[in-house]
């Protein structure tokens, strides 16, 4: 962890020239695109011919309200520098610049305050609640406005136990919303599209919010958050599997394990909002016997702030009416288990003890592993281990949440990514490899899609219809073939691929398994 808390440091020198000393130098007033926020003014540059903002300011520095809801910042004087991107959250990763000063966003445009009222399409990052930024190469917007005549934003909010925790159950008052305070930060950043978005070209009456892993986990959240309501039109959701929130008894146990690691008795958890951020990051990395890799938390339902579980028991009425699309890979799991080669010389002696871990409940591993061999006699028994951890951890989330609005009749659309990376084949269309595909950024550092005519040909189906979406609410497009809402029984599913389809319930006999699969416990 890097924490940098003094990195955005604005002066001014005479005649009123404002200058920023940023990581990529010192940038002057000039020759570059200046926009006018309800702060104050900043100044981006051009990357063909996209106007480019980064690192504007949407929140005040949490540190002096650690775990309570953010304020807007104080407007400034003169021209803030927009040329780099903003702190990211204290985390416990290799993510540079990291400060609890994080309320930053980045914005791509093709033209500012234009009237061209473009579809807004608002990008949360991944990395669980725990890590990221909006800062990846992958996520970058230029491409994605010049294909469609869009604006791309991106976002840094608060993460892990500076975002979610249980402090609301243990000392409540200031702290009761101490278990939502990153989701509101991504309501505050919404508020600032609503406010600002029109002076870079944007309609504020459009909002797509899109997200990958843990960036769609706290959008299916926010669909569930009484405030976010009217913050957003659209939702596209990529291996987003989110169905329950911690409850407030589990935050609370959560949050004394954490303050042992810390050394500090309950009474004593006041203390946390004046401790310095390294150690909180590194109390979280502490092992701990209930949970492998130190203490995780996420969004807290505290029956308030998040009054409810986002898709337990039903998908929420609020956002029904909202359009959605949700969607998966083929090979979620490769992801997470193909850095250890061992997965990949399996035999049928040692599959069902590799696989049992994978599950999230605790499942008869061998049973699914005979299942599997008797249906697919074809597969390897690595092959079986990669679809099942698969079928078995990732997609269920996702099939819970396109049935549970089916039942409401609310507009949503399935898909699954089947093309896998040229690059590292045995990767297959692994979890995260749909970014790059979206964002139309192929030849970006992180991609593994390649630039081959394959890969450009899924590039522009799924980064043309994710533009119509957001256009429109709808994603049939003329780079698609005819794409069904998604309803029960017949489960109708985009499968993007070099040659894109829709099928009805694809591996409907592995979805069939794993919604049995809580009868199946151990033993049995």
């Amino acid at each position: 962890m890097t924490l940098n808390p003094t990195r955005r440091t604005l002066g001014t020198l005479g005649g009123g020239l404002v200058l920023a000393v940023m990581a990529g130098g010192v940038h002057a007033e000039g020759a570059s695109p200046v926009a006018e926020t309800r702060h104050g003014k900043v100044r981006g540059y051009v990357d063909r011919d996209i106007k480019v903002f980064k690192g504007v300011r949407y929140g005040a520095d949490t540190s002096a309200r650690r775990f309570r809801p953010a304020e807007k910042p104080a407007a400034w004087n003169g021209v803030a520098d927009a040329t780099a991107y903003g702190h990211a959250s204290p985390q416990k990763s290799s993510e540079p610049d990291q400060a609890e000063d994080c309320l930053f966003l980045n914005v791509w445009t093709p033209a500012l305050a234009d009237g061209g009222a473009r579809p807004v399409m608002v990008y949360v990052h991944g990395g669980a609640h725990a890590n990221g930024s909006g800062s990846s190469p992958l996520y970058d917007g230029v491409a994605l406005c010049r294909r469609g005549d869009v604006v791309v934003m991106t976002v840094n909010h608060r993460l892990n136990v500076f975002g979610y925790n249980g402090l609301g159950q243990l000392l409540g008052g200031e702290f009761a919303a101490s278990g939502s305070v990153g989701n509101l930060d991504l309501i505050l950043a919404l508020e600032w599209v609503r406010d600002n978005i029109a002076g870079f070209g944007g309609d504020p009456s459009n909002v797509t919010v899109f997200g990958q892993s843990g960036g769609g986990a706290k959008l299916v959240t926010l669909m569930a958050m009484p405030r976010a309501a009217g913050l957003y039109h659209r939702v596209i959701t990529m291996s987003g599997q989110h169905v329950t929130a911690m409850g407030p008894q589990h935050a609370e146990l959560r949050m004394r394990r954490f303050l042992e690691h810390l050394g500090l008795t309950p009474d004593r958890a006041g203390e946390l909002a004046t401790l310095p951020a390294g150690r909180l990051v590194e109390a979280l990395s502490m092992a701990d016997p209930l949970e492998k890799g130190g203490i995780y938390f996420h969004s807290v339902m505290d029956h308030e702030t998040l009054p409810r579980h986002p898709f337990v028991p039903d998908a929420p009425r609020e956002s029904g009416h909202i359009p959605m699309i949700i969607g998966n890979t083929h090979d979620e799991a490769r992801a997470f288990t193909a850095g250890d080669e061992r997965n990949f010389h399996l035999t049928w002696d040692t599959v069902a003890a590799k696989l049992a871990p994978e599950f999230v409940v605790d499942l008869n591993a061998q049973y699914v592993v005979d299942w599997y061999r008797q249906r697919f006699p074809q597969m390897s028994p690595s092959d079986v281990f990669f679809a099942a951890a698969t079928c078995g951890r990732s997609r269920p989330g996702h099939l819970i949440q396109a049935e549970e609005r089916a039942k409401l009749k609310g507009p949503t659309w399935m898909y699954q990514l089947d093309f896998g990376s040229p690059v590292e084949p045995r990767l297959g269309a692994y979890h995260s490899f749909d970014i790059a595909l979206a964002f139309d950024n192929c030849d970006k550092p992180g991609s593994k899609t390649g630039t081959g005519p394959e890969a450009l040909k899924v590039v522009e189906t799924m980064s043309e219809t994710f533009i119509a979406f957001a256009r429109t609410g709808d994603p049939n497009n003329a780079a698609v073939p005819g794409w069904r809402r998604y309803t029960l029984p017949e489960r109708a599913t985009m499968i993007f691929d070099v040659d894109s389809r829709s099928e009805n319930d694809p591996r409907a006999d592995e979805r069939r398994l794993f919604q049995t699969a809580p009868f199946l416990k151990q033993g049995t």
